[in-house]
This record gives C-alpha cells, structure tokens and sequence, in this order.
C-alpha cells in the first residue's frame, strides 16, 4: 500500500475534547484542551498541554490545580464555544450556561453539566515549545450516578462522550471488542468493567 511521508505533526487521532476549569470562584474560567491523556496508573496521572498565552496559563501555573471535565453530545455547542472565545472578555461560565460545582479536593470548580470530572494538582510543568505540559496527578473523580449499574459499576457508554479528530468532533461509535478479546477462550470470563475504588471491597 503506497504511502507519503510528511513533515513532524501531531498526527494522532481521535483525542478527547474536554473542559478545563481553572482558577478559583468568580474569577475561575474554562478552556476546552484536546492535548490531553493517560499518564501513569499508581499513581493516577494525566496531562494537559497549553500554550502559555492562552488566559488560563497562568491561573493553572499559579495555583497548580486544575479539573477536567469531560464532554458529551450535550456539551458540545459549550466546549467549541470555550475553545474559540477567551476568558479576558468575560465569565465564560455564564456566557456558555455552564454551572459552577464544588470540586472535593481542589479550589478549582467543576462543570456540572459534566458527566465525569477529574480533580487534578499539578506535579511538573514541562516546558516544550508552542505549548506546555501540565503533569498532573488526579486527587478525585466525580461521576454522575446515571452512568453506574445496579452494582456501581461504571458503564461510561451511556455518557455519549464525543472526541476530536484534527478540526472535527465525532461521537463514539460502534463497539467492536473489549480488552483482551482476542485471547479470551469460549469459556473465560467477560472483561470486568471499571469498578471505582470506593465499590471495591
């Protein structure tokens, strides 16, 4: 199969498109992140990359926390919206009808309206060109009850998140295996959902 080779780029896709909340009441504000992703399981880490002169750069560089908040089809229309407008002309919060919610583990709010939001305190900023790295460990997580079984397992299907593909949002689309399938015998158990910490005994 022929193929062309191009210059260095970000060519990997799809990424999840989420809502950063940042700062600290009023003056707190949202920015919408595609550089996002899974760091470290023990302990659990992510990672944001922003570009320094975006408004929110330095409230998430002076109090070292952060919150991501996860995006679904209802969210949409909100976190293009934050992704193209700026925080110095106004409560973003407001302006997109976001609601404010107290986060457990850090000054930072939560979206709400979010199905999943991730408290996160900031452990290394990596300074790398056109953007920087946010390492972060994640303090909390905030899962909304509609996603979790009769058991509590979480089924983060029923969220409809979307994701990002270079300019383009997409929702999730059809399931064709789960983890391990492909060595998993007739007889062998099913994967287990993800079962929070808090539910495991």
């Amino acid at each position: 199969m022929a193929k062309q080779c191009w210059k260095p780029g970000a060519l990997l896709a799809p990424v999840p498109a989420v809502l950063v909340s940042c700062g600290e009441g009023e003056r707190s504000n949202l920015l919408t992140v595609a550089w996002t992703g899974t760091v470290c399981t023990k302990p659990a880490m992510t990672y944001i990359s922003v570009r320094p002169e975006r408004h929110s750069y330095p409230l998430i560089r002076e109090r070292g926390e952060f919150a991501i908040n996860l995006v679904n089809r209802p969210l949409l229309r909100a976190c293009d919206w934050c992704g193209v407008r700026s925080g110095r002309d106004g409560d973003k919060f407001a302006a997109a009808g976001l609601t404010r919610a107290p986060a457990s583990k850090i000054a930072a709010p939560l979206v709400a309206e979010s199905p999943v939001n991730l408290e996160c305190r900031v452990t290394q900023v990596l300074e790398l060109g056109s953007h920087h790295m946010f390492l972060a460990e994640i303090v909390a997580v905030d899962v909304e009850e509609s996603l979790l079984d009769g058991s509590g397992k979480l089924c983060l299907d029923r969220a409809e998140l979307i994701h990002y593909t270079h300019g383009e949002y997409f929702a999730q689309g059809e399931k064709l295996g789960s983890f391990g399938y492909t060595v998993r015998g007739p007889g062998r158990k099913k994967t287990q959902r993800f079962v929070p910490p808090s539910a495991e005994k």
